[in-house]
């Protein structure tokens, strides 16, 4: 046994002498019971047994004979208190058994999203990778080539240079000792050494085309963002889908603002469900899980 008001616990043999007790009140009841009676806040040491359910407070005697709340609708605190845990008791069925578990699901498959964007980025990357050395291998070749054509062109022009070089050159090693030769002559009366002379000059007139060796310019093309963007390839959309999982818990006492929802002046009737339900199962409240299920919550009486 429990005193409500003194807030001792009591066998049986000693409530007798505890309610002997004449000093102050008392409020004796079982164990499983205690607690149930608070006590009034505007009278001190008297017990709420009622319910006010226009002003939604538990009241106790002196608030009712005060006429405070006269003409309001009063239950007993103790049908309150079962009504109340009748709720809460749907509350725990659906959180435990419907909610808890979806969002669990829901949990887990953000894990497994998470390692498949892991791994598939990853690859995702490695692709996007390959395909650049691809791109820069093809670009390396080509200016490869281009070099090539250049050191070609260099090759040649240095060879036919080359080669009017040792030409000149042996000419002038000629001229070079033909002017000796004239000049020995020019002092010696040798009429035999004179006489014997042929002159070379014609050969030596004709002098050898002038060389000008040239490159070609390279003329680079102006570099087209777009062209290259579109060489490289693009990403497809990747949007996230977002899927309804068929249950839509509203938050009790939690009000929507005027743009999160679209309200209709005049009630529609979409279905009509035939249930069991009559004055002994009184219908507490319903819930939709899907398009072809749902949550009903009954009160016995």
């Amino acid at each position: 046994m429990y005193c409500d008001i003194c807030h001792i616990h009591l066998c049986v043999a000693c409530v007798g002498k505890h309610l002997l007790d004449e000093s102050k009140e008392h409020k004796v009841v079982t164990f499983k019971k205690r607690g149930f009676a608070p006590e009034c806040s505007k009278h001190s040491k008297k017990l709420c047994e009622l319910y006010c359910e226009q002003c939604d407070i538990p009241i106790c005697v002196e608030c009712v004979s005060s006429g405070e709340h006269l003409g309001h609708k009063m239950v007993g605190i103790l049908n309150i208190v079962e009504n109340k845990k009748e709720a809460l008791r749907g509350d725990l069925q659906e959180l435990e058994n419907i909610i808890d578990p979806k969002d669990q699901a829901i949990a887990s498959n953000i894990q497994v999203q998470k390692a498949y964007l892991n791994k598939n980025s990853n690859k995702l990357t490695k692709a996007i990778d390959k395909h650049g050395e691809d791109l820069h291998r093809e670009i390396d070749t080509a200016i490869e080539k281009l070099k090539s054509e250049v050191d070609e062109m260099k090759l040649k022009q240095v060879a036919d240079l080359n080669k009017q070089d040792n030409e000149i050159k042996h000419s002038i090693s000629d001229i070079a000792l033909i002017i000796a030769d004239l000049k020995k002559l020019l002092n010696s009366n040798d009429v035999s050494l004179i006489s014997a002379y042929n002159s070379r000059n014609v050969e030596f007139r004709r002098l050898p085309p002038k060389l000008t060796v040239s490159l070609p310019r390279f003329t680079p093309q102006k570099i087209n963002k777009e062209q290259i963007y579109q060489q490289i390839g693009c990403l497809s959309a990747f949007p996230i889908k977002t899927e309804d999982h068929g249950y839509t818990v509203d938050s009790p006492g939690a009000e929507s603002s005027p743009l999160d929802r679209l309200l209709i002046d005049v009630p529609r009737i979409i279905k009509e469900i035939n249930t069991d339900n009559g004055k002994l199962n009184n219908l507490r409240s319903m819930s939709c899980l899907s398009d072809d299920e749902v949550w009903r919550v009954v009160r016995s009486t």
